[in-house]
């Protein structure tokens, strides 16, 4: 409580060149309105059997070039109240301080998310971190046969594609690497819920048919952990994935020992966004 008497405080203020009234009344201005940072639109899914909203980050350039294509960065996890405000901060910045090509974010906002970012499991402890586990193959389809073809009919896309994800959206990043790789040309996975089925994705990654196919298109992968994931798993699955003849597939792994798993996010991806996504260099003599 204050220990001036009313008159001794507007008698200060009054020296101050203000005045009680003019303390608390409210300065001009316009009223508010909404604050726009991008595009949102559903789709109405029948491969998962609801309406799904979707987020989309347009870097700047986008709008005022008409014959500008830009690749796509798909993330689970994309929801307003989830990693897509953040993640498209990274992408503004860094396209911003050119430290990143730009890239069209789109950010897929989750329903049953424990459903959807996991894969079937044998593990009893497993089924129990929600009412229905297990539906990635869904969800892939829904990314595969719904999701891109609107993306591509809305936007002027290239054919880059790329996915990021942490925790279990890492693990439904890993899991679609290791199979369905043709899906997406990059991987950005932070902290992937590897233990999930008893670790088994890892532990059979070797005959992936990212690893057992002779040739392929080639892949670029960015793995991090922090204190609290599996550095030794993640290591080993990098040092396999880099393993395979031609070099078709290269495997960034970052161990983040500082960063624990609610902190990683965001250090990690602007780690690999600037390692995986770098703009070409710039010819000498170029602005």
């Amino acid at each position: 409580m204050s220990c001036f008497r009313p008159a001794v405080l507007l008698m200060l203020l009054s020296l101050s060149g203000l005045s009680a009234a003019h303390a608390q009344a409210p300065g001009p201005g316009s009223e508010a309105a909404p604050l726009v940072m991008g595009q949102t639109f559903t789709i109405a899914s029948k491969a998962l059997g609801e309406t799904r909203r979707i987020n989309v980050y347009l870097p700047d350039g986008y709008a005022e070039t008409p014959a500008l294509r830009l690749p796509v960065l798909y993330m689970p996890d994309g929801g307003m109240k989830e990693d897509f405000l953040h993640v498209a901060g990274l992408v503004q910045v860094s396209v911003g301080n050119g430290t990143m090509r730009p890239f069209i974010l789109v950010g897929i906002e989750n329903t049953e998310r424990r459903r959807d970012l996991t894969g079937p499991t044998t593990n009893e402890k497993d089924k129990k971190i929600a009412p229905r586990v297990g539906g990635s193959a869904a969800y892939r389809q829904f990314i595969r046969e719904e999701l891109m073809p609107a993306v591509k009919k809305r936007y002027r896309t290239t054919a880059e594609t790329a996915i990021v994800g942490e925790s279990l959206a890492g693990l439904f990043v890993v899991e679609t690497l290791l199979l369905e790789p043709e899906l997406f040309n990059t991987y950005l996975a932070f902290d992937p819920s590897l233990w999930w089925n008893n670790g088994q994705l890892a532990k059979e990654a070797a005959k992936s048919p990212l690893l057992q196919a002779k040739a392929g298109p080639p892949k670029t992968v960015f793995l991090a952990t922090s204190r609290d994931g599996e550095p030794d798993v993640m290591n080993q699955l990098a040092k396999l994935l880099n393993s395979k003849p031609g070099g078709t597939i290269t495997c960034q792994y970052e161990a983040m020992p500082q960063e624990t798993h609610a902190t990683i996010y965001h250090p990690a991806a602007l780690k690999a966004f600037r390692l995986v996504f770098k703009p070409a260099p710039t010819a000498p003599g170029g602005n």
